[in-house]
């Protein structure tokens, strides 16, 4: 059954953000919630929508208000999660009391904000915010090197932990190293390129650089984590499908006091040789108890890339089925 909900806001002023200019926001809320939304003075309406799209525009527009009072602005990104509609039909459940709703990722000294979206999204930023060693599983797309490159980020530019340390293993794929030109640093380049591309579309390059410089920032092949301890730092091992079960245990002993480590793969798209054990399923398995770690698990339904990933990795998985 359909119905309707007119919100009456403080006055033209706060209407006019709410809305956005050429009335922008409310037809990004239009296409997540279905119905139609339409504004009068300082009157806000949905019509023809379901309980549940009517909760979520109630909801979505409450915190812009609060946004507004706070001087925030409300980008598109945002509003599009605030109106995500969630698959189970209820709340992501919070971990250690977080509060849900709190998990934007603020980048200091004014650079962006990164909103999580959807359930398992927020899940994941709470739970590297809420454990000292988090992993994240999923398909490509979902977000799950950006927010944690996002996370270190706000971290290091807060001066609340002292480094980000970012590794991936390298796996050859039909081209070995030894035939690449250039010394170590440009052999690997390649390897590492995601992860700057995540870090340059958050903050500028010259921060990044700046970081580099001091140290705040070190990005290495897995490789040479072997007979390092970590201290006060923020670890991210991206690609971790592709570690041996040696390699995963070896990184996991890496980290030192003060430290938190985020594990991110897709156990669909492992590359290592047959017969070969990743170390990330391995981990998957004999870790799963032990309360301290948390896992979090991301679908072809938390793809945020671009809408047709969703369509190709749903084509690939029943070509496999």
């Amino acid at each position: 059954m359909n119905d309707s909900l007119t919100i009456v806001l403080d006055n033209n002023e706060l209407a006019a953000s709410i809305c956005g200019v050429n009335d922008r926001n409310l037809k990004v809320m239009e296409e997540r919630l279905g119905g139609r939304i339409s504004a009068r003075g300082n009157e806000i309406r949905l019509e023809g929508a379901g309980e549940t799209e009517l909760n979520l525009f109630k909801s979505a527009v409450g915190k812009m208000v609060s946004s507004f009072n706070k001087g925030e602005d409300t980008s598109i990104e945002y509003i599009e999660t605030l109106v995500a509609s969630d698959d189970d039909g209820g709340e992501a459940l919070a971990i250690d009391g977080a509060a849900i709703g709190d998990d934007a990722i603020k980048i200091p000294h004014g650079f962006r904000w990164v909103f999580p979206r959807g359930k398992g999204q927020t899940q994941y930023v709470q739970g590297m915010r809420c454990r000292d060693i988090s992993f994240c599983i999923g398909p490509a797309g979902t977000g799950k090197t950006f927010l944690a490159v996002a996370e270190a980020l706000r971290l290091v530019l807060s001066k609340k932990i002292r480094k980000m340390v970012l590794t991936r293993p390298v796996v050859e794929a039909g081209e070995s190293l030894g035939f690449l030109p250039g010394d170590m640093a440009q052999k690997i380049h390649p390897y590492l390129r995601p992860l700057y591309d995540s870090m340059e579309s958050l903050v500028p390059y010259e921060i990044i650089h700046r970081l580099e410089d001091s140290r705040a920032i070190e990005i290495a092949p897995l490789a040479y984590m072997r007979g390092r301890s970590l201290n006060g730092s923020f670890i991210i091992l991206d690609e971790a499908q592709n570690t041996t079960k040696e390699q995963m245990k070896m990184f996991l002993t890496r980290i030192g006091q003060g430290s938190r480590a985020v594990i991110t793969g897709d156990a669909t798209q492992i590359d290592l040789p047959k017969k070969t054990e990743s170390g990330l399923l391995h981990a998957m398995e004999i870790l799963k108890n032990i309360e301290d770690i948390h896992f979090t698990f991301l679908h072809s339904t938390d793809v945020v890339r671009n809408p047709i990933i969703k369509k190709i990795i749903k084509a690939y998985n029943e070509n496999n089925s």
